[in-house]
């Protein structure tokens, strides 16, 4: 057989899968020649980015937030235990069940519960190069490498007990076992692809809107192949379906958890959350962050719509690329269903599920790397990027996640065996109760539950119907002469109204000689508190408030000065 080559490829759209397919075939058999005419500066900086990338996944040293305390505390208890747990947190149970798993060899300190998520974010990594070398050769694999592991998004999650990192992993390794089956439908990659599909469904529920929108493009394929070619995709669909025989044992807790579970801390996303994502992957509303987005949104358009042309040039056409059309359509239209289904439902979007599409959108732009003939121009890009990601990374990794540490800390210096702790929140209470020894009494608002964990069944009815004064009667009443309150409460919290502020004056009017010991510092801490003390000096009755402090059954003596909210 007559073996073609590019230049004997009319460049039309029918020509377009023919096109891509010679493309890669000619760049992987230069692609040792090319290697060897990489100077060694660019390959020793290359390989410094992407160690400094790796090095950065395990550097955060800010203490647990909320979402990566719960997830230790659930994942601590004993297996036969988790499940109901999970029911009342709305996950599903895999990176728990890891985790669980994890901490038995290596404990349960900061640095040993945010490593699994390191581990699997450098495990990604070999994985995003045999991606992107079976998307569009050894250029785009490097470039692939390059991209995730100084992606500040990807770099902020390997750093947190939490599993997006895990995602990223499971959609590579889902890419991979697609594509093989596409290409050699064979029992060993459709049962990988059924087994990735149902690992994904049971990591978080926003990889439903990938294994769709996935499932929705395949069944395009179908439609739009004839005579045999429509087998693989058909089948490839089967493998899809087949994994939720892997979810079958959780559903019944998932109906549960879609039914009395949600997203009460936020309103539905709008489609502009699309965009904010993709901002979110550059690292943010900061410099580096609005510099490198504007970089990759460079990229991706060379990546659907770019033709690598003789001379160094670059064509860009109407017709999407074939390959850059895939990435972008799973991306975007995984978002995009995930979005819609969030305003239909009522559930919220946060940043952080959108893990899902990170590596598709990484490799939409690294086909717009490849698309760079010029090797200087090539380099200079990736320098950039890297650099930019780097940067991104770093604020990533050294953010000051919540202020729960500071809090603790005042406690313990402070506090009294006995003395009482309470969270108003209950969401400030994990990050915090982590911290403090077993010798103080502590619960939460609204429902006087320990602090360990955020029971979500129903959460926002449980808050509107629930009565601040009385909580802060009972806290008094619980504390009695012989204790200390402390109240660790934030204000804006979504169906809380302002709960917290009523439970603070109240506490204040029945013990006057409270004290502000640590203020709110939300430019500081991603997730801050203010700490009161309210001390037993002069406690009087709720009825007595509007008495001046120095009057009543148990006065206050002079110099007290009353706290002010």
């Amino acid at each position: 057989m007559q073996r073609v080559t590019a230049a004997q490829v009319p460049e039309t759209s029918l020509s377009v899968e023919l096109d891509e397919r010679v493309y890669v075939e000619e760049e992987s058999r230069q692609g040792r020649a090319v290697g060897r005419r990489v100077p060694k500066a660019v390959v020793a900086a290359a390989v410094a980015a992407v160690a400094v990338g790796v090095v950065f996944s395990f550097l955060s040293r800010s203490e647990l937030w909320l979402d990566e305390a719960l997830t230790v505390n659930i994942a601590k208890l004993p297996l036969s235990e988790m499940p109901e747990a999970l029911r009342h947190d709305g996950s599903p149970p895999l990176y728990y069940v890891l985790l669980h798993g994890w901490m038995q060899l290596f404990g349960d300190g900061n640095v040993a519960v945010r490593a699994l998520s390191g581990v699997f974010a450098v495990a990604s990594l070999p994985l995003m190069w045999l991606a992107g070398r079976r998307l569009g050769g050894r250029r785009t694999a490097w470039a692939s490498l390059l991209l995730l592991s100084t992606s500040p998004f990807a770099i902020k999650f390997a750093s947190q007990t939490r599993m997006y990192s895990l995602l990223v992993l499971l959609s590579l390794l889902g890419y991979l076992a697609l594509t093989r089956f596409l290409e050699h439908p064979a029992p060993a990659p459709f049962v990988a692809v059924a087994v990735v599909s149902g690992l994904l469904a049971l990591t978080h529920y926003w990889a439903f809107y990938l294994i769709g929108a996935t499932t929705a493009l395949l069944a395009l394929q179908a439609v739009l192949a004839k005579g045999p070619a429509r087998r693989p995709p058909v089948l490839a669909v089967v493998a899809v379906a087949t994994g939720g025989v892997l979810f079958l044992p959780w559903l019944r807790s998932f109906v549960f958890q879609l039914r009395y579970t949600g997203t009460p801390w936020q309103r539905p996303a709008r489609f502009t959350a699309i965009f904010d994502t993709i901002s979110e992957f550059s690292g943010g509303n900061n410099e580096s962050g609005r510099t490198l987005l504007l970089v990759l949104l460079g990229l991706a358009g060379l990546g659907l719509f770019g033709r690598a042309c003789r001379g160094g040039q670059v064509q860009l056409g109407l017709v999407p690329r074939r390959r850059g059309a895939t990435m972008a359509a799973v991306a975007f239209l995984t978002l995009a269903v995930g979005l819609a289904a969030g305003y239909i439902l009522g559930g919220a979007f946060a940043f952080r599920y959108a893990s899902v599409v990170l590596a598709p959108f990484l490799l939409l732009v690294a086909l717009g790397v490849r698309v760079l003939t010029d090797r200087r121009l090539r380099w200079a890009v990736l320098a950039v990027v890297a650099g930019l990601g780097l940067v991104g990374g770093w604020a990533g990794v050294t953010e000051r996640r919540t202020q729960a540490g500071v809090i603790a800390q005042a406690i313990e210096a402070k506090g009294r065996d006995g003395d009482v702790v309470a969270y108003c929140p209950d969401q400030l209470g994990p990050a915090v109760s982590r911290l403090l020894s077993n010798r103080f009494d502590q619960l939460t608002f609204p429902a006087g539950l320990p602090p360990q964990r955020v029971d979500w069944v129903q959460y926002a009815a449980r808050q509107r119907s629930s009565n601040p004064t009385q909580f802060a009667t009972d806290l008094d009443r619980r504390a009695g002469d012989a204790h200390d309150v402390w109240l660790v409460r934030a204000p804006a919290y979504a169906t809380f109204k302002n709960y917290c502020e009523i439970v603070d004056r109240d506490l204040g009017d029945m013990r006057p000689a409270a004290r502000l010991v640590e203020s709110w510092k939300p430019s500081r801490y991603g997730e801050a508190a203010y700490l009161i003390r309210y001390p037993s000096t002069c406690r009087r009755p709720l009825a007595l408030r509007e008495q001046p402090i120095d009057t009543g059954p148990n006065p206050c003596p002079p110099g007290i000065e009353r706290y002010l909210r």
